[in-house]
Protein backbone atom coordinates (compact mmCIF):
# COMPACT_ATOMS: atom_id res chain seq x y z
CA UNK A 1 0.00 0.00 0.00
CA UNK A 2 1.35 3.40 -0.74
CA UNK A 3 2.04 5.62 1.60
CA UNK A 4 -0.67 8.51 0.77
CA UNK A 5 -3.04 5.75 0.51
CA UNK A 6 -2.14 4.39 4.06
CA UNK A 7 -2.44 7.54 5.46
CA UNK A 8 -5.72 8.59 4.10
CA UNK A 9 -7.11 4.92 4.99
CA UNK A 10 -5.69 5.85 8.24
CA UNK A 11 -7.43 9.67 8.56
CA UNK A 12 -10.36 7.78 7.26
CA UNK A 13 -10.83 5.03 10.44
CA UNK A 14 -9.77 7.80 12.83
CA UNK A 15 -12.41 9.79 11.87
CA UNK A 16 -14.92 6.81 11.65
CA UNK A 17 -14.00 5.55 15.13
CA UNK A 18 -14.55 9.34 16.56
CA UNK A 19 -18.23 9.33 15.45
CA UNK A 20 -18.74 5.92 16.42
CA UNK A 21 -17.67 6.13 19.78
CA UNK A 22 -19.36 9.43 20.01
CA UNK A 23 -22.34 8.38 18.71
CA UNK A 24 -22.55 5.31 20.84
CA UNK A 25 -22.57 7.37 24.28
CA UNK A 26 -24.82 9.80 22.85
CA UNK A 27 -26.79 10.74 25.70
CA UNK A 28 -24.15 11.31 27.39
CA UNK A 29 -22.00 12.97 24.88
CA UNK A 30 -22.82 16.57 25.32
CA UNK A 31 -22.95 19.08 27.58
CA UNK A 32 -20.86 20.24 30.70
CA UNK A 33 -20.00 17.08 31.95
CA UNK A 34 -19.11 14.98 28.67
CA UNK A 35 -18.97 11.10 28.57
CA UNK A 36 -17.06 11.15 25.26
CA UNK A 37 -14.67 8.40 24.81
CA UNK A 38 -13.84 9.42 21.27
CA UNK A 39 -11.63 11.78 23.08
CA UNK A 40 -9.15 9.45 23.86
CA UNK A 41 -7.71 9.33 20.40
CA UNK A 42 -6.83 12.85 20.42
CA UNK A 43 -3.62 11.65 21.62
CA UNK A 44 -3.18 10.27 17.67
CA UNK A 45 -1.73 13.45 15.94
CA UNK A 46 1.33 12.51 18.40
CA UNK A 47 1.78 9.49 15.47
CA UNK A 48 0.06 10.54 12.62
CA UNK A 49 -0.55 14.17 11.48
CA UNK A 50 -3.44 13.07 9.48
CA UNK A 51 -4.89 12.51 12.72
CA UNK A 52 -5.25 16.71 12.67
CA UNK A 53 -8.10 16.45 9.88
CA UNK A 54 -9.25 12.82 10.67
CA UNK A 55 -10.16 14.30 14.53
CA UNK A 56 -11.51 17.75 13.29
CA UNK A 57 -13.86 16.08 10.55
CA UNK A 58 -15.30 13.40 13.28
CA UNK A 59 -15.75 15.97 16.08
CA UNK A 60 -17.69 17.83 13.25
CA UNK A 61 -20.01 15.18 12.02
CA UNK A 62 -20.04 14.09 15.78
CA UNK A 63 -21.47 17.66 16.75
CA UNK A 64 -24.34 16.92 14.27
CA UNK A 65 -26.54 16.02 16.77
CA UNK A 66 -25.26 18.73 19.41
CA UNK A 67 -28.05 20.65 21.09
CA UNK A 68 -26.18 23.34 20.64
CA UNK A 69 -25.59 22.36 16.98
CA UNK A 70 -24.26 25.62 15.14
CA UNK A 71 -21.87 26.71 17.61
CA UNK A 72 -20.47 23.39 18.66
CA UNK A 73 -19.87 22.06 15.04
CA UNK A 74 -18.02 24.91 13.99
CA UNK A 75 -16.51 26.42 17.16
CA UNK A 76 -16.57 22.64 19.06
CA UNK A 77 -14.71 21.25 16.45
CA UNK A 78 -12.24 24.70 16.07
CA UNK A 79 -11.27 23.83 19.38
CA UNK A 80 -10.77 20.08 18.44
CA UNK A 81 -8.60 21.13 15.99
CA UNK A 82 -6.85 23.76 17.71
CA UNK A 83 -6.06 20.65 20.45
CA UNK A 84 -4.36 18.20 17.79
CA UNK A 85 -2.19 20.81 16.20
CA UNK A 86 -0.86 21.48 19.65
CA UNK A 87 -0.22 18.04 20.24
CA UNK A 88 1.30 17.25 17.24
CA UNK A 89 3.73 20.08 17.61
CA UNK A 90 4.90 19.06 21.23
CA UNK A 91 4.99 15.17 19.17
CA UNK A 92 7.60 16.98 17.16
CA UNK A 93 9.99 18.07 19.69
CA UNK A 94 9.52 15.75 22.55
CA UNK A 95 11.38 12.28 22.25
CA UNK A 96 10.71 10.81 25.97
CA UNK A 97 7.67 8.80 25.07
CA UNK A 98 5.45 9.28 28.69
CA UNK A 99 6.82 12.75 28.29
CA UNK A 100 5.33 13.18 25.21
CA UNK A 101 1.55 11.43 26.04
CA UNK A 102 1.94 13.73 29.17
CA UNK A 103 1.89 17.26 27.66
CA UNK A 104 0.90 15.90 24.38
CA UNK A 105 -2.48 15.46 26.59
CA UNK A 106 -2.44 18.44 27.82
CA UNK A 107 -3.65 20.22 24.67
CA UNK A 108 -7.31 18.59 24.25
CA UNK A 109 -7.60 18.98 27.76
CA UNK A 110 -7.23 22.82 28.19
CA UNK A 111 -8.55 23.25 24.67
CA UNK A 112 -12.03 21.78 25.21
CA UNK A 113 -12.09 22.94 29.08
CA UNK A 114 -11.80 26.65 27.75
CA UNK A 115 -13.66 26.83 24.70
CA UNK A 116 -16.63 23.90 25.14
CA UNK A 117 -18.11 26.48 28.24
CA UNK A 118 -17.87 29.15 25.88
CA UNK A 119 -20.28 27.87 23.85
CA UNK A 120 -22.68 26.62 26.46
CA UNK A 121 -22.58 29.41 28.82
CA UNK A 122 -21.94 32.96 26.92
CA UNK A 123 -23.44 31.84 23.59
CA UNK A 124 -26.28 29.24 24.41
CA UNK A 125 -27.58 30.66 27.60
CA UNK A 126 -26.49 27.91 29.49
CA UNK A 127 -25.78 29.93 32.55
CA UNK A 128 -29.85 29.52 34.05
CA UNK A 129 -29.54 28.07 37.59
CA UNK A 130 -26.22 30.13 38.37
CA UNK A 131 -25.79 33.02 40.18
CA UNK A 132 -23.57 34.58 37.94
CA UNK A 133 -22.03 33.90 33.77
CA UNK A 134 -18.66 33.37 35.76
CA UNK A 135 -20.35 31.16 38.47
CA UNK A 136 -21.35 28.92 35.17
CA UNK A 137 -18.26 29.18 33.07
CA UNK A 138 -16.15 28.07 35.68
CA UNK A 139 -18.42 25.28 37.07
CA UNK A 140 -18.21 23.99 33.03
CA UNK A 141 -14.83 24.96 33.06
CA UNK A 142 -13.85 22.20 36.12
CA UNK A 143 -16.35 19.52 34.63
CA UNK A 144 -14.77 19.87 31.29
CA UNK A 145 -11.39 19.58 32.36
CA UNK A 146 -12.61 16.83 34.79
CA UNK A 147 -13.94 14.31 32.23
CA UNK A 148 -11.58 15.29 29.27
CA UNK A 149 -8.43 14.48 31.83
CA UNK A 150 -10.49 11.07 32.87
CA UNK A 151 -10.79 10.00 28.68
CA UNK A 152 -7.80 11.90 27.20
CA UNK A 153 -5.23 10.39 29.98
CA UNK A 154 -7.07 7.63 31.50
CA UNK A 155 -8.32 5.62 28.15
CA UNK A 156 -5.80 7.48 26.03
CA UNK A 157 -2.67 6.19 27.90
CA UNK A 158 -3.89 2.82 26.79
CA UNK A 159 -4.11 3.67 23.47
CA UNK A 160 -1.00 5.70 22.76
CA UNK A 161 1.26 2.98 24.51
CA UNK A 162 -0.72 0.50 22.51
CA UNK A 163 0.89 2.58 19.18
CA UNK A 164 3.47 2.68 20.67
CA UNK A 165 4.40 -0.95 20.67
CA UNK A 166 3.55 -1.62 16.95
CA UNK A 167 5.03 0.94 15.64
CA UNK A 168 7.90 -0.68 17.55
CA UNK A 169 6.89 -4.06 15.43
CA UNK A 170 7.02 -2.35 12.39
CA UNK A 171 3.28 -2.81 11.46
CA UNK A 172 2.63 -1.13 8.13
CA UNK A 173 -0.22 1.10 9.64
CA UNK A 174 1.14 2.11 12.12
CA UNK A 175 4.31 3.38 11.00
Amino acid sequence: MKNSTRKLCRAGVIAALYVALTYAFMPFAFGPFQIRPAEALCILPLFFPEAIPALYIGCMLSNLTSPYLFYDVFIGSLATLIASLGSYTVGLFLKNAVVKFLVGGIFPVLCNAFIIPLIIVFLCGGSAGYESVTIAYWSFFASMLLTQSVWVYALGAPLYFAVLRLRKRNLPFFQ
